[in-house]
């Protein structure tokens, strides 16, 4: 009897342990009807902190155009710049080359600072460069064709320091001597390497030695520039100058009138003249005005 009843309650045991196992494996295994099932994969990607910054605090939202959402803001181009960058026409030109106020408002003793014949080389255009920054000055690079054919990098200085670039024909020629389409061509070949080189065209134009003609200045107008050659040469060029240069200096100031338009180039005695010209000038009451600021049509 006692066995019987032994057997009885280790069969009743066995019965129950294998019901509640059957009861625990249904449980895990139930999703109610309607509700999604999320995989420990998924649990894991949800939780993961580098999704959770996307659009954690701090962090920029992405955009909902999926296809510029990782897209950097372009650089603006020069030619944007120099947009943004206008200056008001507050001076003109007259026709001996004076640079004259539009009216009572603006300055009339003021000069305009020209380089010619370049870009020739780097130690001579930065000191000019730094000089002019000095003394919060612009001016005009007149450049050859065929010296930015050679030094790209040179023009590309001038211009992203600030300075003005202008056309002075591809050779150091004269274009008076030329049949009408060699010196236009030496006119547009010029506005083509600046434009590719720089992302714009010159706006002023000077011909070699100060010799042009009617339809070389035809030609100026047409590609949008203001035709020039000068009323004070420095007389920089001419051996009676070279390594001089407070005689560089004096040729100026014997010229100087209010609006002078002075001719200069890119020389080791020029560069070494600049500084203490430009002082001189300031301390007889004259303004250096910004290339910009003078309208691109002679009156």
């Amino acid at each position: 009897m006692f066995r019987h009843t032994t057997a009885l309650i280790i069969a009743a045991s066995l019965l129950l342990s294998a019901c509640g196992t059957t009861e625990e494996k249904t449980s895990e295994n139930f999703t109610p009807a309607g509700e999604p099932t999320t995989t420990i994969q998924e649990e894991q990607s949800d939780s993961n902190p580098a999704k959770t910054e996307e659009t954690g605090a701090g962090v920029t939202k992405p955009s909902t155009d999926e296809s510029t959402a990782t897209e950097e803001e372009p650089e603006p181009s020069s030619e944007q710049v120099s947009k943004e960058e206008k200056v008001e026409k507050t001076f003109h030109m007259n026709e001996n080359y004076y640079i004259k106020p539009n009216d009572d408002m603006s300055p009339s003793k003021v000069v305009l600072l020209t380089f010619d014949d370049g870009p020739k080389e780097e130690k001579m255009i930065t000191p000019l460069i730094d000089t002019l920054d000095k003394h919060n000055a612009k001016a005009i690079f007149f450049v050859n064709g065929y010296r930015v054919k050679s030094h790209p990098e040179l023009l590309k200085l001038i211009h992203e320091r600030g300075q003005i670039v202008g056309n002075h024909a591809w050779d150091h020629e004269d274009l008076k001597k030329m049949s009408n389409s060699e010196a236009a061509k030496q006119v547009t070949d010029v506005q083509k390497i600046v434009k590719d080189t720089i992302g714009e065209e010159p706006q002023f134009f000077r011909p070699p030695f100060g010799s042009g003609n009617d339809a070389l200045k035809a030609t100026v107008k047409k590609n949008g520039m203001l035709y020039m050659t000068w009323s004070n040469g420095s007389l920089d060029w001419d051996k009676s100058t070279k390594d001089k240069p407070e005689k560089v200096i004096q040729n100026v100031l014997d010229q100087l009138n209010p609006g002078s338009n002075i001719l200069m180039h890119e020389l080791p005695w020029t560069v070494e003249a600049l500084d203490e010209l430009l002082t001189k000038l300031e301390k007889k009451g004259y303004s250096f005005v910004d290339p910009r600021a003078i309208e691109l049509e002679a009156r």
